[in-house]
């Protein structure tokens, strides 16, 4: 088990990792989420041990870490690191550059290259020297290279972010399902929150370097404690409640999904239309009530300006 218990870490006197703890056990996919510099990177290199902290504990096995000023080369044995500036060796093939990181002694070694090959969807480029394949071809060599050694704890810093769409979600299934076979723990600092969704245990949602939920997607998801966890998700109304019910005065209001708000053909809370976006599958209808502007799903384009009624699941939300 991986446990880090109140850490707290700054690069100047300013913390930017704010008490932060959390328990993971082997083959557990953790995936990391926040806005840009709330610290989800700052909090990998903590736990690989690339970052001192003076605040705070990282154990492994009840074992604790002691960070790089107690290394001489930091970093962890038993765990891999992949930042966003990923590492590899320009002039070898893309075999070559994962089989380093295979002993020469392993028997299985060619197989084991195949393998990791296949995970990642790059057999046909195995001879392909790095300096020729494009950034995404880079990362999911890079993924490759990392899980080469099978390590128990495996972080990964925005993997996908190079990887054209219609390639991620084949290479993230592949990822996850390997990972899982293998027992290793994985954790993801992402801003897509697909991965998140899909494919986790739990989800960590830090803010201004503060955790602020940890919980499985589906709780998440269904009861957003904020708006600020809600939008990682989905677009997201925040609609005054007395705006969607006559009857209340408070000034409370409600978080509610596009697909939680539905446009029906006479009863209902008067609306205007101001734009529709095409999505594919449906349309994201933009409209505005007496003062909000909120955003829900409909399966046709609605004109500019139109009058409409909307029923809101406000029980669905609560």
């Amino acid at each position: 088990m991986l446990k880090l218990a109140n850490i707290s870490f700054g690069y100047t006197s300013k913390e930017v990792i704010k008490n932060i703890g959390f328990n993971a056990n082997k083959g557990d996919y953790i995936a990391i989420i926040g806005e840009s510099g709330s610290g989800k990177s700052t909090l990998l290199e903590i736990i690989y041990g690339l970052l001192h902290i003076e605040i705070g504990t990282v154990h492994w096995n009840e074992e604790k870490l002691l960070g790089p000023n107690f290394r001489l080369i930091p970093g962890e044995d038993f765990m891999k690191y992949l930042p966003q500036d990923f590492d590899l060796m320009p002039y070898t093939t893309v075999e070559e550059n994962i089989g380093k990181y295979i002993s020469s002694q392993d028997k299985n070694k060619g197989k084991r290259i195949k393998e990791l090959l296949k995970v990642v969807d790059m057999t046909e480029f195995s001879q392909t020297k790095v300096k020729n394949l494009s950034g995404g071809q880079k990362q999911r060599v890079a993924i490759a290279k990392v899980m080469a050694k099978e390590p128990e704890v495996l972080l990964l810093d925005e993997p996908f972010s190079h990887i054209d769409n219609f390639r991620k979600n084949k290479l993230r299934r592949d990822l996850f399902k390997y990972l899982k076979s293998k027992n290793i723990l994985c954790i993801v600092a992402t801003h897509d929150t697909t991965d998140a969704l899909s494919f986790a245990d739990k989800i960590l949602v830090i803010r201004n370097g503060k955790l602020i939920a940890n919980k499985a997607p589906e709780q998440l998801y269904t009861n957003p404690k904020s708006a600020y966890i809600a939008s990682f998700f989905d677009e997201i109304n925040k609609i005054p409640v007395r705006e969607i019910d006559s009857n209340d005065c408070s000034k409370k209001s409600v978080l509610l999904y596009p697909n939680q708000i539905k446009l029906t053909e006479t009863a209902g809370i008067n609306a205007t239309v101001i734009t529709s976006y095409f999505k594919g599958s449906h349309y994201l209808i933009e409209a505005i009530l007496d003062k909000t502007t909120v955003f829900f799903e409909h399966h046709i384009k609605l004109e500019t300006n139109q009058q409409i009624f909307l029923k809101f699941a406000i029980s669905e939300a609560k």
